[in-house]
């Protein structure tokens, strides 16, 4: 089973609780009983293999062939 934060917003109390994604997480504080909400954490992402740098997706030609460009292509 998942580990959610929940922090409260009036006194910033952090709590975990491990509960299934179909239950809803607790309505108030165990401290001073205020609002709630849960605390979403950023996932760490690495990029592996070709393809994600520079170099790995352009030719080299593309930046002689973008400078002699008249602005002919759409400007979004």
């Amino acid at each position: 089973m998942p580990t959610y934060d929940y922090r409260c917003r009036d006194c910033g109390h952090t709590v975990e609780i491990m509960h299934s994604i179909l239950e809803d997480g607790p309505d108030a504080c165990e401290r001073c009983r205020g609002p709630v909400e849960r605390v979403l954490h950023p996932t760490g992402v690495i990029f592996r293999g070709s393809g994600f740098y520079v170099t790995d997706s352009r030719r080299s030609s593309a930046t002689s062939e973008s400078s002699g460009d008249t602005g002919s292509g759409s400007d979004g």
